[in-house]
Order: structure tokens, then sequence, then C-alpha cells
């Protein structure tokens, strides 16, 4: 650990995630660099700070930006806040800045602590499951869309020091919790981006506007469905996503796929509607990152769960669609829009 009066820490990526935690940990004094690859970026963060909105009075916060990783510096605690898409090659070329000490902590959706765990090192990745939201609505301003706070832990289920000092740190922005099921809770998460992202990228729309239609909760709920049967036949014990929401329940059962209503299937559709509400402001990063030009992460949400699926001989038929769906977008074959999430309702009934 440095031996500064707080450690010293890089996150890898300046986006709507990272730029947010840099912003935040500055504001109270923590020794803190984020490192970008992005000129326009760099350039607006050196020239006003990280500008934060959406939680409070909109603030600039002058803080440590770097074009790269910084030369001939160790960091104890390297926070991975890219693009699931981007994480390993950040990774590797994060790793010689990381102390002999240090830990990795991973802030991506998905799966990603086995990848990197497979860089770093067993026990030198942490997982940070982030339950709140945050976009980057032009380069360097930061705009918080949600509230929540983190889960981290180890794959192993290790408790250390690490983890109790990153909960001191983190809960400048949000409350946390340190979990000894961090893949438990890490397939929960899984299913609500696969349901959430995929949703608002093939939508085109933030998530609030699209909760309300009926059809498109329907698919929000075959899409819990199909991510709760492939973790069960990966042993995985699912995690109520933010304490609350119950995965194995919400998912809906092979009889309701088949009647036109009840009363259990009704708090299900309620329930997906507050989710909705709560991220009501949530614009999709895969749909941010295909109007980038870049490759959105399906393969890394939906894909993942389709992959693991293959494995076990399970049919995901809606997951499969959005995957394949949100390609064609990122190729322009189809566009964003109500009309295309109408056609993978109509396809998969």
């Amino acid at each position: 650990m440095s031996s500064s009066t707080s450690p010293k820490i890089l996150v890898m990526g300046a986006g709507g995630i990272g730029g947010t935690v840099c912003g935040y940990l500055t504001e109270v004094g923590t020794d803190i660099t984020a490192s970008t690859t992005n000129q326009r970026i760099f350039d607006a963060a050196k020239k006003h700070g990280f500008r934060l909105t959406g939680d409070g009075n909109p603030r600039s916060v002058p803080g440590n930006i770097s074009m790269g990783v910084p030369e001939n510096e160790l960091y104890d605690y390297i926070f991975l806040a890219t693009q699931p898409t981007q994480v390993e090659e950040a990774a590797r070329e994060a790793l010689p800045a990381l102390a002999k000490d240090g830990v990795m902590v991973v802030f991506q959706n998905g799966l990603c602590e086995e990848r990197i765990r497979a860089i770093a090192g067993n026990d030198r990745v942490i997982g940070g499951i982030i339950a709140w939201g945050a976009s980057m609505t032009e380069p360097g301003l930061y705009d918080r869309t949600s509230s929540g706070g983190f889960q981290i832990g180890y794959l192993s289920g290790l408790q250390d020091q690490h983890l109790r000092t990153l909960k001191g740190l983190l809960e400048i922005i949000g409350p946390v919790t340190i979990t000894d099921n961090l893949r438990g809770a890490r397939w929960s998460k899984l299913a609500l981006n696969c349901c959430i992202s995929s949703i608002g990228t093939i939508g085109g729309d933030r998530l609030g506007v699209l909760a309300k239609v009926r059809q498109y909760r329907r698919l929000g709920l075959e899409i819990f469905a199909e991510v709760v049967e492939v973790a069960a036949a990966e042993s995985v014990k699912l995690e109520k996503v933010s304490g609350t929401l119950d995965l194995n329940w919400i998912a809906i059962s092979p009889k309701e796929r088949t009647i036109a209503g009840s009363p259990n299937l009704a708090a299900k559709h309620a329930m997906l509607l507050a989710v909705g509400m709560r991220y009501r402001r949530l614009r999709s990063s895969m749909l941010s990152a295909i109007e980038r030009g870049r490759t959105p992460a399906v393969d890394f949400l939906n894909g993942e769960v389709v992959t693991r699926a293959q494995r076990h001989n399970i049919a995901t038929p809606v997951n499969s669609l959005i995957v394949q769906t949100i390609h064609e977008i990122a190729e322009g074959k189809k566009q964003s829009s109500r009309a295309t999430l109408d056609e993978i309702f109509a396809a998969t009934r």
C-alpha cells in the first residue's frame, strides 16, 4: 500500500462511470488519476476538470487525467472502467503499473472478472458491481442518471483489507456491500443488463419511456427467464439485485407464457415497470458505443448467456435474436427503433 494518507488509484477509462468515479473521489482529496485514449476527453478534463451533474449542484472538479497509463508510477488500485470490449486490453496495458500488493477492480457489466483474473492473477482481481447509472453527455461532462451504490468481492469469496479499504473509498459515491457470493451477484446484474441495456439499444430510447410499453416489459421478463435457466445450469446461486429484485421470482414461468394474464404476472410487470422508472433516465451505453462507431458489448451480456446456454443445450431464442439484432444495428443493417423491438417481439411469440 502507498505510504500516503490514501491509496493511489488509477482509473482506466474516463467515460460515464470512470469520469464520475474520478470526479467524486478527487473531490474528497483521494490520490486518483483517470487514464484515457480519447484526446477530446483529455483536453476537456484538463481545461475544465471533471464536470459533474445530476446529483445536486452542477460543479467542476479539477483533477488528474493522463493520455494512456502514466509512466514510472505504481498504483494500489486500478479501476477498470472501460467498455467490456476493451477491458482485457486495458488490464494488460495497466498491469505494469499495479503495485506488488495491489489489485484491479472490475467495474464492467458482464462476467469480466474471469477474463481479468487470467491476466492479473487469482487474488488480484475484485469485482465491483455498480447499481447506479451515469452518462458522459459530452467530453468531460458527467451526468449521474440514477442513485445507488456498489457490491464488491472476490470470485473466491476471500475477505481481506483491500475490500474494507475500497468500501471506505467508494462510500462517498454510494452505499457499499461486501459479498462472498460475487458470482451470484454478477449473474443477477447480468440478467438486469441483458434486459435494460439491450431493450434500450434496440428501442433507441431511454428506459423510462420503453418500460411503459407492456410488450417490451414482456420481452424483459422472457430475457430474465432465459438467464435464470442458464445460471441454474451453471450452478450459480443468484443474489437479489440491490437486495430487492428476486430474479428467480420475476422470471416468467412456462405456465405464464401460455396464459393471457394472472395476478402474479401482473405483479411481475409492475415490478419491471418500477425498475424502468428507477433507471428512467438511463440511456444504453451500447447504443452510445454504436453511435460513436464502436463495437457494442452485447457479446459480453446477452451473448455470454447464449454461449453458455449452448454448453447445456438450453434454448435462448430471445437473447439469441437480441444479439443478432444489435450486431445488425451496429453494422447499419437495422435501425434502433420501436419498430425493431416490435419485430423481435413478433418473431419470438
